[in-house]
């Protein structure tokens, strides 16, 4: 018999994470057909748990359905936990760990504690998006769960990388500017740089451990104006690419968006005297 994962029409956050645990981290489900209930009931009215081939998640009030639990869990959280018993490596993964505790706080409404709950800015979440779609008539079930689960896979991508890029800062250079306290890290890393200035510094130099490529960034609440440095720099490396943004908060040697930019020889090092003696 084909696997399938049983959960309630128009799926919540919480109901397309938990298939997308099945199907991300479970071989036997990895291609699993994904079909809808009313919420609380069953597939055919089958018994709950009963059949290996079929798994029922936030739906059927089985173990991976948390309506009859009285505690603040979730079903991603219940899936969670029943893969870290099949898998032990599974236990440690920080990225993963952090997605399903924010889907647990949205399930349970606690998006009304966080800072300026309010604010237009969480309508580009997750959820938000997810939400807006389905009730403007845009996505069907079965479309809510397809680009769930591309959305989530982004989701745990961009943890793992903004928790290495916390690693690297960790090892990175802290320095004095005339503006405030500056960070540089030789990093492949580019989230080092936004992560950075999210730390207060007030600047941020990123020599790509890859590439060689240099970019400095400045907070947008910052008064630093890198013009003189971008013509030190020059004069110290002429062949190499120096595009100033005209905020003047963004030196760049280096961007994904251009591949023609070359390279600057000069270290991590040369640059962070550079700028220390800018006054």
């Amino acid at each position: 018999m084909n696997k399938l994962i049983v959960t309630h029409f128009n799926p919540d956050l919480d109901a397309i994470c938990a298939v997308w645990l099945f199907r991300k981290f479970t071989k036997e489900f990895q291609r699993a057909q994904v079909v809808f209930v009313p919420a609380g009931e069953t597939y055919k009215n089958h018994k709950v748990d009963e059949d290996e081939n079929i798994v029922h998640v936030d739906t059927g009030l089985g173990k991976f359905d948390h309506h009859q639990l009285n505690s603040k869990t979730c079903a991603s959280k219940l899936v969670f936990n029943w893969l870290k018993s099949k898998k032990n490596e599974l236990a440690d993964q920080k990225a993963l760990i952090q997605l399903i505790e924010v889907v647990r706080q949205i399930d349970h409404f606690e998006e009304c504690l966080w800072p300026e709950p309010r604010a237009d800015r969480y309508n580009f979440s997750l959820d938000q998006l997810l939400d807006g779609l389905k009730n403007a008539g845009k996505i069907d079930d079965q479309g809510l769960i397809e680009l769930g689960l591309k959305c989530l896979n982004g989701v745990y991508s961009s943890l793992k990388i903004k928790n290495r890029a916390y690693e690297e800062l960790k090892e990175g250079v802290i320095f004095e500017t005339k503006w405030g306290k500056a960070i540089g890290c030789l990093s492949s890393v580019s989230e080092v740089l936004k992560l950075g200035q999210k730390q207060g510094f007030v600047l941020v130099v990123q020599k790509d451990s890859n590439t060689e490529h240099v970019r400095i960034k400045a907070r947008p609440d910052s008064k630093v104006n890198l013009e003189g440095i971008k013509e030190n720099l020059k004069k110290l490396d002429s062949d190499a690419t120096w595009f100033l943004h005209s905020s003047g908060r963004m030196l760049l040697n280096g961007s994904t968006k251009n591949f023609k930019m070359k390279p600057s020889t000069l270290s991590l090092k040369k640059i962070i005297e550079v700028i220390s003696n800018e006054f």
